[in-house]
């Protein structure tokens, strides 16, 4: 997937102090023979730019999206784990409803985005457009994604061993992030999805998010977008972080 950006992959803080993570792909091809002369074989950056391109028109094509995922966040001696369902519609509308451990909501019509956390009853609002988390290029994944531009030294992991076997790890940093993440690690699927992204922190910290039961192009109504403040809820507005 992954695509991306107004805001770019831009720092993951949630209220809860949490680092989240998103972005994109890969796959490979090898030489062929063509009436029985052997064609040159590509290059190693030939193959990531046919890869990143793949993805971009596969993504770029899209509506909607509904998807599974766990997000796990490393650092600090400590690591949590949290699951739920994402949804995504053009233009830039996305839906997080995480489950476990806690419930909460993370939800933006396009524009506005916030984050509820229904046990501690606080709302946060903020733009879309000044969102500083790595769940925003999510919102732009249905869009004009071209990932060449988004990273920075776009190559082939090819120290890195894919979760699935026949899927392709690629890295790159994202020049919004530039100075402030080492390495974005996407894991690609043949047919060209994001089944993994993982964020590596110039401090060592790292968020891995993992997608599954992708359904492309659902039926979504805007209304699964809008969200309206419980009662009794004061919100705040301005950046997302604690």
């Amino acid at each position: 997937m992954l695509w991306i950006i107004e805001r770019g992959l831009a720092k993951v803080k949630s209220m809860l102090g949490t680092h989240h993570l998103k972005h994109c792909l890969a796959f490979w091809l090898a030489a062929l023979a063509v009436g029985g002369a052997v064609s040159p074989v590509p290059s190693a950056a030939q193959d990531v730019r046919q890869t990143a391109r793949a993805v971009d028109d596969h993504y770029n094509h899209l509506r909607s999206l509904e998807a599974e995922f766990t997000e796990t966040y490393r650092g600090a001696g400590i690591e949590r784990v949290e699951s739920g369902t994402l949804w995504l519609k053009k233009p830039r509308k996305m839906r997080w409803e995480y489950r476990s451990p806690d419930v909460k909501l993370f939800v933006s019509d396009g524009q506005s985005v916030w984050f509820y956390l229904p046990a501690e009853r606080q709302l946060r609002k903020t733009e879309l457009r000044k969102l500083d988390d790595l769940r925003s290029p999510m919102a732009f994944l249905l869009g004009k994604t071209k990932l060449e531009n988004e990273l920075q030294g776009l190559s082939r992991a090819v120290d890195q061993s894919p979760v699935d076997a026949g899927d392709i790890v690629l890295r790159g940093v994202p020049q919004a992030m530039a100075g402030e993440v080492a390495e974005v690690q996407l894991e690609v699927t043949s047919s060209h999805q994001i089944a993994r992204i993982v964020l590596f922190e110039l401090d060592g910290a790292a968020t891995e998010f993992r997608f599954s039961g992708w359904k492309e192009n659902v039926d979504l109504s805007d209304s699964r977008f809008k969200f309206t403040p419980p009662a009794g809820v004061e919100t705040v507005e301005g950046a997302l972080g604690p």
